[in-house]
Parts: structure tokens; C-alpha cells; sequence
């Protein structure tokens, strides 16, 4: 079992907090596997094994029909006044599941964790009843940092290509071989299409949606609008409204398999509205859509940026400067950072293009080109180019 050392600490700080402990992430990205290594820390800390709760309710030893079988359930396996750890894992699976949530938290001797794989877990009812009682931790899968512990592989530019091929949810660990990654990949892919947006949204047009999503891993790191991908499907045969695209796109990011990234003008301090890009949360499950042809190294670069970014906490958004882009800007208490992604910046026009989007902020907070060639780190003027994956193994991105 690999251990996710930077998630277990995050869990156990919130630990006897009179919070409910929110798990989300796509499917499949460790959310249960979390949840075991969490209870291994609380025995070792002393806790009875009948004071842990677990439910994994994708399982059908726990059919239950409504929230009232499940809340009753819980407690009468409560037998006395000390602390109890309940786990409830894919909770949205129980009808009404957030009423059983909202009883179980005001019992102040049980500790609430649970996990959805899909945005409307902390949305619409639930949302309201827990308003300021819960604190949610968004999972993703394998960082690269997780992936070469894993492996103990020093060279760290095989290992990034084995990353990018061999995809970066834990189970794919114990896979061998190509062939065998793209049917997991597609397993995944379908179960989310099928339970957490067809079943669901009762889609009756699941090629549309399939036209969606296949659009949206072909244009990683491009700028894209609703209107564009509507008039495209409609070129291409598949008629379809803006206010249907608006429905699927939605679809698509509550169930974590895309994440929409808006834009910041960085003059004017604005959140803009247009121009917004699609990030896969995991890269490799493009293979499950588009197979394995016509990747572009670039914008997979650019993608797990942006992953690690938001990995380490920071809210991120497209840069708008006067007429050009920035690749990232990452928000946090601290102000901003300002990156630019480049596979190779040993062309001087290149190079001389990625410092200048950088060299038009006027305002001093770190800015960074991040390439994968194997240079030594170098400063230009303040703007610090370095190698990503270097950059990837650190532990803080402003070092």
C-alpha cells in the first residue's frame, strides 16, 4: 500500500476537530486507500478497533435504502460516551445521504470523515447544512515527487516519460504493461461517464458528451469558450446548443476528470470570464479517448504544472499581460507567482518570447520559466529558469 504521506498529515492535523472531514477527488486517486492508512494511525495511536466506523458504500454489504437505515446503522454501533471514528466512503451513493451526514455531526463523541467522487458532493442541500462545519481536502492522484519514491529511479528523465505513459493513479502501479494501463484507464473513464455523469444527470446523448470529451483532451493548454466548442461539434456533424456544452463541461468538472482554469488580468487585478483552458486530472487517461497518437509534450508539461500547483495549494489562473499570456499565475495568502512552461527554451526566439511575457508584470513576486532541458539553473534579471522536474521534486515551488 503506498503510503500518501502529504495527505495522511493533512487528515490527521484536522483529527478530533469538531469538523467533518470532506475527501473528494476523482475515482480511483487513493481516496479509500487514505481513508485505511488513516485508521492504521489511529490504532497505532491506541483506538479500539469497535471505536472505528468504516463503510465503503460502493459495496453492496451496505445496501441501505435511505439515509435513515444508514444513520440508524451508525448508531447502534455506538455503545458508550467516548470518541467514535466513522469513515463513510462514497457517501453519495445513499439517497438523501446529507441528512444522515447532518445528524451523525451533532453527536459530539463521533469524528465524521467521508469521500465522494463527484463537485456535487459539497453542493445544493449539504452544502447549506454545513456551512462553516466542514473542511474538505481535494485529492488528486501520484504526483511526480510520489511516483520516484515509489521507484527509487534516479534518472529522472526516463522516469517522467514512464509517468506520462504509464499514468499516475495508484493502482496502475501494479500494471505491466501498456495494454494492460489503457484497459484500466478505460474502466475508469467509463465507470465516471456512466455513474457520476450519464446515470446521474440522465444524459439520454452520450455521444455528444463523448464529443465533449474527446474536444477537451485534444485542446489541453489551449484557450477555449463554450461557443467555440458548440460551433465545432456543429462542423463537424454533431449539432448541439451552447447551453447543452454548458451542461456537459459542467458535468465534466464535478467529476473531477477536467479542471477549469479562468483568467487573471494581471494589470488590472480582475478575474476574467473568457479565455478559460482545460486541465486533465490525470494525463494519461487521454489514451482511454484519443489512444496514444498525436501527444503534445508541451502541453502535458503545461497540464502537470498546473496539477502540482494546485497539489501545493495555490489557486491558478491563466495570466492575461497587456496583449500576452502568462501560463500560470498561482495565488495564495502570500500574493502571487508567475510561471511560464516551455518543453525547450534553447531556441533563442523561444527563450526571448517566454521572458517577455514574464518581463511585462511590473510587480515583484517570483517569476519562473520552467522547460525540461537539462540546463543549470540560470537568472535573468529575476526570472529564474530551471528545470521542471527539478522544480516538480521540491517541496515548496518558490524554492
Amino acid at each position: 500500500m503506498l503510503k500518501r504521506q502529504d495527505y495522511l498529515k493533512k487528515l490527521s492535523s484536522w483529527k478530533d476537530k469538531d469538523l467533518i472531514k470532506v475527501v473528494t477527488g476523482i475515482r480511483r486517486c487513493g481516496k479509500s486507500t487514505l481513508f485505511l492508512l488513516f485508521i492504521d494511525y489511529l490504532k497505532q495511536e491506541g483506538i479500539k478497533d469497535d471505536h472505528i466506523i468504516y463503510l465503503n458504500l460502493e459495496l453492496p454489504d451496505y445496501n441501505f435504502n435511505n439515509y435513515k437505515e444508514l444513520y440508524d446503522y451508525i448508531k447502534n454501533k455506538i455503545k458508550d460516551n467516548k470518541k467514535y471514528y466513522v469513515f463513510l466512503d462514497e457517501v453519495q451513493n445513499v439517497a438523501e445521504f446529507q441528512k444522515a451526514i447532518d445528524g451523525l455531526y451533532i453527536n459530539k463523541n463521533i469524528d465524521l470523515y467521508i469521500t465522494g467522487s463527484n463537485a456535487y458532493l459539497l453542493s445544493g442541500e449539504l452544502a447549506t447544512l454545513l456551512s462553516g462545519r466542514y473542511i474538505e481536502i481535494n485529492m488528486l492522484p501520484l504526483s511526480f515527487k510520489e511516483y520516484k519514491d515509489y521507484f527509487k529511479e534516479d534518472n529522472n528523465e526516463k522516469l517522467y516519460l514512464q509517468y506520462i505513459n504509464n499514468s499516475s493513479f495508484p493502482y496502475a502501479l501494479n500494471l505491466n504493461d501498456s495494454d494492460q494501463i489503457d484497459s484500466y484507464l478505460d474502466s475508469i473513464y467509463n465507470t465516471i461517464i456512466i455513474k457520476d455523469i450519464l446515470d446521474r444527470n440522465k444524459i439520454s446523448d452520450a455521444s455528444i458528451l463523448k464529443s465533449i470529451t474527446e474536444f477537451l483532451f485534444s485542446s489541453i493548454g489551449s484557450s477555449l469558450s463554450v461557443k467555440k466548442i458548440a460551433d465545432t461539434l456543429t462542423s463537424n456533424g454533431r449539432k448541439t446548443s451552447i447551453h447543452t456544452v454548458e451542461n456537459y463541461l459542467e458535468s465534466l468538472t464535478n467529476s473531477y476528470i477536467f479542471n477549469k482554469v479562468n483568467r487573471y488580468d494581471i494589470k488590472g487585478k480582475e478575474y476574467l470570464q473568457t479565455g478559460c483552458k482545460y486541465y486533465a486530472t490525470d494525463v494519461t487517461m487521454r489514451y482511454a479517448v484519443l489512444g496514444r497518437k498525436n501527444i503534445d509534450l508541451g502541453h502535458i508539461l503545461e497540464n502537470i504544472v498546473y496539477l502540482e500547483l494546485k497539489r501545493r495549494g495555490y489557486k491558478v489562473f491563466i495570466g492575461k499581460s497587456g496583449r500576452g499570456e502568462v501560463d500560470f499565475v498561482a495565488q495564495n495568502k502570500e500574493g502571487n507567482i508567475y510561471i511560464q512552461v516551455a518543453y525547450s527554451v534553447r531556441n533563442e526566439e523561444t527563450l526571448k518570447r517566454e521572458l517577455n511575457a514574464l518581463k511585462s508584470i511590473n510587480d515583484h513576486y517570483p517569476k519562473f520559466i520552467l522547460t525540461m532541458d537539462m540546463d543549470p539553473e540560470v537568472d535573468f534579471d529575476g526570472i529564474r529558469k530551471m528545470n521542471v522536474l527539478n522544480w516538480l521534486l521540491k517541496n515548496n515551488v518558490e524554492k
